[in-house]
């Protein structure tokens, strides 16, 4: 175990010290959980980063597709066949 030291602001102590108490555990118990639970978010987007996909995907959306309906239709077709009769077959071209 590594002792370090850190500088909290009064109402962060003060809810460290409630919750620490609320939960019946040692303050360093409470503290590791944070960080536990603060790193486990951590791999999900920010915020900005989300509303900047969103847009990208809005953009995508908006964009005619580059297939004919008659060839969209053909391709579900196929793919339901394929699945009824158990896999799709790859085409050699």
């Amino acid at each position: 175990m590594v002792k370090v030291t850190f500088t909290l602001d009064e109402v962060t102590v003060q809810r460290l010290v409630a919750t620490a108490t609320w939960l019946s555990k040692p303050k360093s118990e409470v503290v590791r959980d944070a960080i536990e639970a603060y790193h486990a978010k951590s791999d999900h987007l920010s915020e900005v980063e989300r509303q900047r996909m969103l847009l990208a995907l809005r953009d995508h959306m908006r964009k005619p597709s580059s297939k004919t309906d008659a060839e969209v239709q053909r391709e579900l077709k196929e793919i339901r066949r394929a699945r009824r009769s158990g896999g799709r077959r790859t085409r050699v071209e």
